[in-house]
């Protein structure tokens, strides 16, 4: 099987001041919602649909019973961007040791990217990380939210992350199997 070298880049905010939210895209047709009942079927339609493109795959063979595990944890939190009510993002929370929260999965279906919904509902799932304690009290409050965006991400991922005052604090070079984009659904 053949490889590729995949960058992997590390940033952090290590207060809620350094979040440069911004601006809502014009018009009321972009809102933003917690799903709040765990729910494996939406997560991973969120996910293949947002990440099949970029090569997520990571997730596509966890069983039923691991997603509600996983997405029933305390302080996971899926945040959607609907246009219109449609789901055209997502951004996963999920808290760490320490008062840590990662911002484990962020981006928008292919069909919403250029539209100006990307930085909205990143300043957003910023700003939800940083106050997951005030809906998660047996959590300790937000004290650093981090994320990673790699080579095989959006070419504007690093970009976004950057405006909205993320700050760079590891790079990594490994060689990773070249894989099939696995689309949506079989033959997307």
């Amino acid at each position: 099987m053949s490889s590729s070298p995949v960058t992997t880049w590390s940033l952090e905010q290590t207060s809620p001041s350094d979040l440069l939210p911004a601006a809502a895209p014009d018009g009321d047709e972009v809102r933003i919602a917690r799903a709040e009942v765990p729910s494996p079927e939406f997560s991973r339609f969120l996910y293949a649909s947002v990440g099949g493109d970029i090569l997520w795959i990571d997730r596509l063979s966890w069983s039923y019973a691991r997603w509600q595990e996983h997405l029933s944890r305390p302080g996971v939190e899926t945040w959607v961007a609907y246009d219109r009510g449609t789901p055209a993002g997502y951004v996963e929370l999920e808290p760490q040791d320490d008062g840590v929260v990662e911002i484990v999965y962020f981006g928008l279906i292919p069909a919403f990217r250029g539209r100006r919904i990307g930085g909205h509902l990143l300043s957003y799932g910023t700003a939800r990380a940083w106050d997951l304690a005030e809906r998660w009290p047996q959590l300790p409050p937000t004290k650093r939210v981090w994320l990673h965006t790699c080579s095989r991400d959006g070419e504007h991922a690093m970009a976004n992350y950057q405006r909205r005052g993320y700050k760079l604090f590891d790079t990594k070079v490994e060689e990773e199997a070249d894989v099939q984009a696995p689309g949506p659904w079989p033959g997307a």
